[in-house]
């Protein structure tokens, strides 16, 4: 039994032993807990944000007009023609179907855009780039120039069917003319050339344009001629402010036609002088320049008898070179394509005739 405890005698409470240092080392402060770093999702700002969406907006707008170019110029092809029910309504039907077409692909584009911005912002503007691209490219292969010439007469209407009219004309003399005298003819021009190519780029002209005219004129060999031509491009009558020009670019105050840089500069000032006095319709600035004053001037018989371009105005030629200018841009063909190709390509063989039309005429925008 547990005793009492005798409240008037005091109870003796023996001391603990104390503990040694090894059995209650001291505590050590703790060190405080480093905060975590939140890490904070870069936000691009307002100015980067209008730059993508401007990239992004420029490649698709670049892939639409280019694939809608092309595709019209199938259609044009397909549906040619004034009839109602076979051409003009299913042309408008195709062109509904575009539209319809195109705006499906614009809602699918916004849903994936949605997609790639989770990912990360730039997917959508580089995909959009990266696909303008390719359109850009596949659609500047040698089997869509037909499409594009098709689109271009769509939307030129008469004056760019009359001008694809003439560029045939000129793939035609082409294709006709003898390609081994035309090398020997490339080959002599050599030593021509680079003043051929600084009188151009001086009066802002196409050096193969330039070529070309020297080609039909003296076939590269300088002479004086019986009807008064004098020279590489064969310089007749040239008005005095049209000597002052080209003496100006070259520094010099005597031009003398049997050189041939001042000849070269006095050619190239007349058809500068003559392509701006026909609004730079170049087949008749080239037949202006073959008729130079004579009759009064190209542009005085167009006036008298009310000719509006080269088409119209060929009747009233009479004896005068009316096959001028075709002439002189087969030759200008032939340049470019040595100059591109490094040798000649044969019209008709395989898929040249694409290739060279792709190639396009010097002086005439046939392509893009």
């Amino acid at each position: 039994m547990n005793r009492p405890v005798n409240p008037d005698k005091p109870v003796k409470i023996k001391p603990k032993p104390k503990a040694t240092l090894e059995q209650n080392p001291p505590k050590r402060p703790r060190k405080p807990r480093a905060k975590k770093k939140i890490i904070q999702p870069v936000v691009p700002n307002l100015k980067h944000r209008l730059l993508w969406s401007s990239l992004e907006f420029l490649g698709l707008a670049i892939s639409a007009v280019l694939a809608i170019m092309v595709i019209l110029g199938y259609s044009a092809d397909w549906f040619s023609g004034t009839r109602f029910f076979t051409s003009l309504l299913p042309f408008a039907i195709g062109v509904l179907g575009m539209i319809i077409t195109t705006t499906g692909l614009l809602i699918g584009w916004w849903k994936l855009r949605k997609w790639l911005q989770g990912k990360s912002l730039f997917l959508s503007p580089v995909l959009a780039i990266c696909i303008a691209v390719f359109i850009a490219w596949f659609s500047m292969q040698d089997q869509f120039a037909l499409a594009r010439g098709h689109f271009r007469t769509l939307v030129g209407g008469k004056s760019e069917a009359g001008r694809l009219t003439l560029a045939h004309q000129v793939y035609a003399a082409y294709r006709r003319s003898d390609s081994e005298q035309l090398k020997k003819m490339l080959n002599r021009a050599e030593a021509y050339n680079s003043d051929i190519k600084d009188a151009a780029k001086e009066f802002d002209i196409d050096p193969n344009l330039l070529q070309g005219i020297a080609a039909t004129e003296s076939s590269f060999l300088p002479r004086d001629s019986v009807d008064g031509g004098h020279g590489l491009f064969q310089i007749t009558q040239v008005p005095k402010e049209i000597i002052a020009q080209a003496g100006k670019r070259l520094e010099e105050h005597q031009l003398l036609l049997s050189n041939p840089r001042h000849n070269a500069f006095l050619a190239a000032a007349t058809l500068k002088f003559y392509l701006s006095e026909m609004n730079d319709d170049l087949f008749l600035g080239l037949l202006a320049y073959n008729i130079g004053p004579a009759n009064g001037g190209l542009k005085f018989i167009m006036q008298q008898y009310g000719a509006t371009d080269f088409v119209t105005i060929q009747p009233y030629l009479q004896l005068l070179p009316r096959d001028y200018p075709i002439r002189v841009l087969s030759y200008s063909l032939a340049f470019r394509i040595w100059q591109q190709e490094g040798k000649l390509l044969a019209y008709e063989e395989g898929k040249n005739a694409q290739h060279i039309q792709g190639i396009g005429i010097p002086g005439l925008l046939m392509d893009f």
